[in-house]
């Protein structure tokens, strides 16, 4: 992926600097300016959300919540353990929120949290990493942030529209994952029959 973004960077960059020397310049510093003006807005909003879900975790709240969505938990992610569920559960509040940065951090330590020591994912992560993409949000609180900040005068008014997509992109996500891996379990059971069973030996015919 680094290499990719580095080609990217490289191509806009060459591309800029043969149309426009003076563009290329100006482009990189309005980036860099702009990229620094977004972080500072955000700071604010995720300094406060961030800080909430460590008071949460704090009063034990998280621990209320997890057991809240332990059942639905259990069903997406069968096997796993309760530090896991309450990682999963605090993860998928933060996404429920539309904070999808701190969502990672929780979701990287349910991730670890599935490891079985094999070099291939399981079900389970794939359904956590599908979960976080697909990112269900009933209050988009970033865009909604960025939307403000920028002189938006009804900033929330993609809210419905928002929670419609995220609602089916995650179903669909849920569904497909559930799907592939019990076709997936099927298939290796039948290749392992085959495996096990007899061979018989063909002779060969007499002239």
């Amino acid at each position: 992926m680094n290499k990719a973004w580095l080609v990217i960077l490289i191509a806009s960059i060459a591309t800029l600097l043969f149309k426009d020397p003076a563009l290329a310049l100006s482009s990189m510093l309005k980036g860099a300016n702009d990229s620094v003006l977004l972080a500072i807005d955000l700071v604010a909003l995720y300094g406060f959300w961030l800080g909430l879900f460590a008071i949460l975790d704090k009063l034990g709240i998280s621990d209320f919540i997890a057991k809240l969505l332990r059942p639905l938990i259990k069903f997406l992610f069968p096997g796993t353990d309760e530090k896991t569920q309450k990682y999963i559960s605090m993860n998928m509040s933060a996404n429920l929120l539309g904070l999808g940065n701190a969502a990672t951090p929780m979701g990287i330590n349910a991730i670890k949290g599935m490891d079985n020591g094999s070099d291939k994912v399981n079900v389970n992560m794939i359904m956590l990493t599908v979960i976080s993409a697909t990112s269900l949000q009933l209050l988009p609180t970033t865009v909604i942030g960025m939307r403000a900040n920028h002189g938006s005068v009804n900033p929330s008014d993609f809210l419905i529209p928002c929670i419609i997509a995220t609602v089916l992109s995650t179903v669909i996500g849920i569904v497909l994952v559930k799907l592939i891996s019990r076709l997936s379990a099927i298939f290796k059971k039948k290749k392992a029959a085959q495996e096990t069973r007899p061979r018989l030996r063909r002779y060969p015919e007499k002239s």
